[in-house]
């Protein structure tokens, strides 16, 4: 079906268009070029009135209304037109623009199932569904999960607009395939997740494998609390690691600095440090785990693993996934060295297959301008992790606060409703292939919507994304709800409490 011309100039990457109707934006089109079909997604559309067009007063607009309604070429479709490339080419899984731009006054049709089809939903087992075209909504949208494991994907949005949603059926079609997934549960989101076989853990972290410094972060001594440090890093020796109560012999080893008659000032420090370790040991019983030697032992292949984090403060969860990050990557390295070698006596890896990781909260661990252990870990994931089939995926609804060389090293994205321009401005900065137009629309998408663009799609794509009923995650609380049932609660109380003193009295 014929929408419209191209107008005014045209250039081989773009081009404008008068229409039938108004276009919306992430609408694909076809035109025709002297070397074949080009596709084309609308980035932005105008509508504009003849007489309506320059009005200074109320009666003057009314006047002008009547007018307008009287003609029937007042009304005026403006498209700006983004040339993706040759449709048969597009097709076959290759960009290709033309040399030539289109001539003004050639057609703009309406593409059909069939031109989008074989671009958006290919036929092969690495494309999983995810939703449908938000414009186009009989086209399958799908992605690349080889892809995303082998370049790395963002998931960016506001609270509330659907990134735990994505996750939960990214990890339904990774489930599906038996793949190996990761989940690091800052806010016990996915527990309920209804995938055959989910393994839900809560994160372990072995005192015994850290180093001082980061065992400070785990008792959280104040940074600025340089004596605690210094007795820490002397008391946490060799034979403390080795010891077989470890709590009791770091304790014992705090204690004798303490007592040291020659530095009489340490012995605050030192009782300041004991407190941590005693506060550490039971309150923290559940994370700080000194006999477990293997957390990773814990991980599943082939299954949907969901690390509980949200028992621990953020540096000691800082510290887990840092400590997770880092047997990952080197796990996988010593796979593919063992697979490469013509040794193959012993196993020294866990895992014999990629394996995918999603880290929740990404701007509270890879923070930008701030040094953490998991930024230091998920950088280097970042930058080599595709070598050793270990992917990352980051999900924040603050792009702004996350590391910049971090974010621009996500070969793919899902960008959600995004209002603040600081975000924005971040992601288009991160993110080549999303346009300055796609950007202003980031504040129109509606709950499940978003842009996908990156090498886990052929072309860029506004989706609608499919809602994993059987579960709800992310939602808000219904606090109407739970205030009439609290309050329904106390009322049932209070008649128990005085039925049961009157049944006293009767008794006296």
């Amino acid at each position: 079906m014929t929408l419209g011309v191209v107008i005014g100039e045209s250039k081989p990457t773009a081009v404008t268009a008068q229409t039938s109707r108004p276009l919306s934006v992430g609408e694909y089109v076809v035109i025709g070029s002297q070397d074949g079909k080009l596709l084309g997604l609308v980035e932005r559309s105008f509508v504009s009135s003849a007489a309506l067009n320059d009005i200074h007063n109320y009666d003057e607009a009314v006047e002008s209304k009547e007018v307008a309604d009287l003609n029937s070429r007042d009304k005026s479709y403006t498209a700006k037109i983004t040339i993706l490339g040759y449709l048969t080419d597009l097709q076959k899984s290759r960009i290709v623009l033309p040399a030539i731009p289109p001539i003004p006054g050639t057609a703009v049709l309406n593409a059909t199932k069939d031109d989008l089809g074989t671009i958006f939903g290919p036929q092969k087992e690495e494309w999983v569904r995810i939703g449908t075209l938000l414009r186009n909504s009989e086209i399958e949208a799908k992605v690349n999960l080889n892809k995303i494991v082998s370049r790395h994907l963002a998931i960016l949005a506001m609270t509330g607009m659907g990134k735990s949603n994505l996750v939960s059926l990214l990890a339904k079609q990774i489930s599906g395939l038996d793949g190996t997934l990761i989940i690091f549960d800052y806010h016990n989101d996915y527990p309920d997740l209804h995938i055959p076989g989910i393994n839900v853990i809560d994160a372990k972290i072995n005192p015994r494998l850290l180093d001082s410094n980061t065992l400070s972060d785990v008792l959280e001594i104040r940074e600025n609390a340089d004596i605690q440090h210094r007795i820490l890093r002397l008391a946490f020796t060799h034979d403390v690691k080795e010891a077989k109560n470890f709590w009791d012999a770091l304790d014992h080893n705090v204690a004798m600095i303490g007592a040291n008659p020659e530095r009489k000032d340490d012995r605050h420090s030192a009782d300041r440090v004991q407190d941590k370790i005693d506060d550490a040991r039971h309150r923290f019983a559940d994370v700080l785990d000194p006999d477990i030697m293997d957390p990773l032992g814990l991980i599943k292949e082939g299954r949907v693993n969901v690390l509980n984090v949200s028992e621990l403060s953020e540096k000691q969860a800082n510290v887990a996934l840092a400590y997770y990050f880092q047997e990952l990557l080197n796990d996988r390295k010593a796979a593919l060295l063992a697979k490469n070698s013509k040794n193959k006596e012993g196993r020294h890896y866990r895992f014999d297959s990629p394996i995918f990781v999603i880290i929740e909260e990404a701007h509270v661990f890879i923070p930008k301008g701030e040094d953490t252990h998991t930024k230091y870990w998920a950088a280097k994931i970042a930058r080599e992790g595709r070598k050793f089939g270990l992917g990352l995926c980051i999900v924040s609804q603050r792009p702004r606060n996350i590391d910049p060389n971090v974010l621009s090293q996500m070969g793919s994205l899902a960008v959600m409703k995004i209002v603040q321009e600081d975000d924005q401005h971040q992601i288009s900065s991160a993110a080549e292939s999303i346009s300055k137009d796609l950007i202003t629309q980031l504040t129109s998408l509606n709950v499940g919507d978003a842009v996908f663009v990156g090498q886990w799609v052929n072309l860029p794509a506004i989706v609608h994304i499919e809602e994993v009923k059987d579960k709800v995650v992310g939602s808000d609380k219904n606090a109407v709800s739970e205030w009439k049932y609290a309050k329904k609660f106390d009322r049932v109380a209070v008649e128990s409490t005085q039925g049961l003193i009157q049944k006293d009295l009767l008794l006296d």
